[in-house]
């Protein structure tokens, strides 16, 4: 799912809060929170090992080019 999936499951989220306040579907509206809810945190913790994944590669260059 990645980045992209994340911002678009807060989008749907919010679209689906909206939506379901106006008619009044509480079972939707639920659900729509839950999605806008766990939409954020999956984004922010793509983004964590994203840098991670960066900083081991550095890491590893640079003892590759002490170890020559």
């Amino acid at each position: 799912m990645g980045v992209p999936g994340g911002i678009v499951a807060v989008l749907i989220g919010l679209t689906g809060i909206i939506a379901n306040s106006i008619n009044f579907n509480w079972i939707g509206l639920i659900t729509s929170i839950a999605l806008f809810l766990l939409g954020g945190p999956f984004v922010r913790v793509t983004m964590m090992i994203h840098s991670a994944n960066d900083r081991l590669d550095e890491l590893e260059r640079k003892m590759g080019e002490m170890n020559k």
